[in-house]
């Protein structure tokens, strides 16, 4: 018997905050957190985020974008402190973006009209000459000739020159018999054509040494010295194209071992 001021088994074998078997569970209220500041800020839903609150996970909140003035009001700010005479210096020292684009197309348009303009000629040979001084003698023996000797290769030349009709004379014998090939008559003929003195002087040289091809080169070196030493008026022309420079190119000498000078003997593997 169970007297009735006598609380029953049941009810009090039952926790508190704990459903009866007729009530369903629910799910417990979450905790508030709190940060290192003190503060207990709303619980978030797994999921989701919620705008403007701080982030607190054991670190220091963040302070909020507002503290800090925006950069154009500092700005502002500064230029409102700044003494009013640098504003004016510093406008005339800052150039305005319009007026840069404007002097880039302004650049750029007479880049392409110098490009497109035609090319200046080029100053003639004989205003890039210096001038000989006028104490520079012409060189002439007793019989009116002047004497230079040339060399080209293994060939040596010796030259003499006097006014006459355009004969060529080499080792005795005519230019055109002894330098058969046209080509090593116009190379001889060469310092005549670029002083239009073609066919004023007559050449009387001996040469030796070398094949034909070097012979010309000499006899036409010791033509250009010639001139030189006959009017020395001609030296800047001739020097301008190179006539009065001895090519000093010469044939390599022959090595022992060698069949040449550098070809050496077949190599046989067997």
């Amino acid at each position: 018997m169970s007297d009735d001021n006598t609380p029953d088994k049941d009810a009090t074998e039952q926790p508190e905050g704990e459903p009866t078997d007729g009530e369903a569970k629910q799910p417990a209220a979450p905790r508030p957190r709190r940060t290192t500041a003190g503060r207990t800020t709303a619980p978030r839903a797994s999921g989701t985020r919620t705008t403007g609150a701080p982030r607190t996970g054991g670190t220091r909140a963040r302070a909020p974008a507002a503290a800090e003035p925006p950069a154009e009001e500092a700005a502002a700010a500064s230029a409102e402190t700044a003494p009013a005479e640098a504003a004016p210096s510093a406008r005339a020292a800052a150039p305005r973006r319009g007026a840069q684009t404007f002097e880039g197309l302004g650049s750029l348009r007479q880049a392409m009209a110098q490009a497109t303009r035609p090319a200046a000629p080029p100053p003639s040979a004989a205003a890039a000459f210096a001038p000989l001084p006028e104490d520079v003698q012409p060189k002439r023996d007793a019989l009116g000739r002047s004497y230079a000797t040339g060399k080209r290769k293994n060939a040596v030349a010796r030259v003499w020159i006097k006014p006459g009709n355009g004969r060529i004379e080499v080792n005795g014998r005519d230019s055109p018999i002894y330098f058969a090939r046209p080509v090593l008559r116009m190379l001889i003929s060469q310092p005549f054509v670029v002083t239009d003195r073609l066919g004023q002087f007559d050449v009387w040289c001996t040469v030796k040494g070398g094949g034909l091809s070097g012979q010309a080169g000499a006899v036409r070196h010791g033509i250009s010295k010639a001139l030189t030493f006959y009017e020395p008026g001609l030296r800047p022309a001739l020097k301008h194209g190179g006539f009065l420079t001895r090519d000093s190119r010469v044939v390599e000498r022959k090595k022992y071992g060698r069949h040449k000078a550098r070809r050496r003997p077949q190599y046989s593997k067997r």
